[in-house]
């Protein structure tokens, strides 16, 4: 009895907080583009370590940008690559250099990172800062493609919402495996939440592929410091100062124009580092929201997965399982269906019925392990 009443209310409790969710979504109001002339500059910032096979759609579509080129300019950091990422970027811009594209290439330049703490992505970001040009910095990865109008959808938001820190959409594209569509549902989950985040004015995620905000406010916060031990968390930990700073400022740019897309993992492996190395940050995440979202969300994983066992030796009866089941099932559906629909990625809740039979293994697997295990993250092994 006493089993069963806890089950139901960390069901009650999860549904709740999706529905809170999914209210706070819907609370966030798209984003329009009014064809204001362009005025920020900004300075964009992709660090990078091995990724040559990446790096040419991410040059072609930051060619493809509809923004003056006198108006940003694009610093790309090399991490310490040890493969051909630095000559293939030369090579591309050597190439475009004698065609119509020479006034964006004047604006693209490659720099070393300065290693100084445990997190390179930190470092490399710092760097790139202390040598930017543009007040207004914005971050992305080397494994993303950028859309036409992204610095444009920037500026406006800047301008007609006074911003100090922008945080902008991203997603999965990929082949058309289930494993790939597993990968997005999940990511597209998590976009969701920090939409919904925002709409509650209580946001606790963002995402450094997507990221924008004033150098002179992250100079006065010093940066990083403060987290500089921690290997991951280059977005979340800095979101959190801006919030504390002056969260009337922080905003979510949700406009289809600004989606950037990256690529999923290629396997199980990479994976679970990934997953892992997400998970790293958590628990030093300040975030008391961000804290109580993450163990409700783990509960009622755990939950679906106890739901077996407990009916099996009949604490639970079979019809309440299934209805719990179900409950859980549908709040996460709706707000999986909100997010597919602004990403226009409907098509794959066609694999959600399995997907959500899998997911709750997998997430608890995934905190479980994180308790014990580092992670390696481009060829580098970070502990706990």
């Amino acid at each position: 009895m006493i089993l069963s009443t806890i089950v139901i209310s960390i069901i009650i409790v999860y549904l709740f907080l999706i529905g809170l969710l999914i209210y706070g979504f819907d609370k966030v109001d798209h984003f329009k583009l009014q064809d204001l002339p362009a005025k920020i500059k900004f300075s964009i910032i992709i660090p990078f370590r091995n990724e040559a096979k990446n790096l040419p759609q991410l040059l072609a579509s930051i060619l493809k940008l509809n923004y003056p080129t006198s108006l940003f300019e694009i610093i790309l950091v090399d991490d310490d690559s040890d493969d051909d990422s630095v000559f293939f970027i030369e090579k591309i811009l050597d190439t475009k250099s004698s065609k119509k594209d020479f006034t964006l290439i004047k604006n693209i330049r490659i720099i070393k990172n300065k290693r100084a703490s445990n997190s390179p992505k930190k470092d490399a970001i710092t760097t790139a800062i202390t040598v930017s040009k543009f007040d207004w910095i914005i971050t992305t990865d080397a494994d993303c493609v950028l859309p036409t109008y992204w610095l444009d959808v920037f500026d406006e938001c800047i301008q007609t919402k006074k911003s100090d820190c922008i945080v902008a959409p991203v997603t999965y594209k990929g082949e058309n495996s289930f494993f790939n569509r597993f990968q997005i549902l999940d990511f597209l989950s998590l976009q969701g939440a920090t939409v919904g985040g925002f709409g509650l004015n209580k946001p606790f995620m963002c995402n450094g592929a997507n990221f924008g905000y004033r150098k002179s406010l992250f100079n006065t916060l010093n940066g990083f410091e403060g987290n500089t031990n921690i290997a991951s968390g280059d977005d979340i930990f800095l979101l959190e100062k801006f919030i504390k700073q002056d969260a009337q400022k922080v905003h979510y740019l949700k406009s289809k124009k600004a989606v950037v897309s990256t690529n999923p993992a290629k396997d199980i492996s990479v994976l679970i580092q990934q997953r892992l190395r997400w998970a790293s940050k958590t628990s030093h995440n300040s975030n008391g929201f961000a804290k109580g979202v993450g163990l409700i969300v783990l509960l009622g994983n755990l939950v679906c997965i106890m739901l077996i066992p407990t009916v099996l030796l009949g604490y639970i009866s079979l019809k309440t399982a299934i209805a719990l089941f179900i409950i859980k099932f549908s709040i996460d559906f709706l707000l999986l269906f909100k997010t597919s629909r602004f990403f226009k990625q409907e098509t794959l809740l066609l694999s959600y019925l399995f997907s959500s039979l899998l997911y709750p293994f997998f997430s608890v697997y995934i905190v479980l392990l994180a308790l014990f295990k580092s992670y390696e993250w481009k060829g580098r092994t970070f502990k706990k």
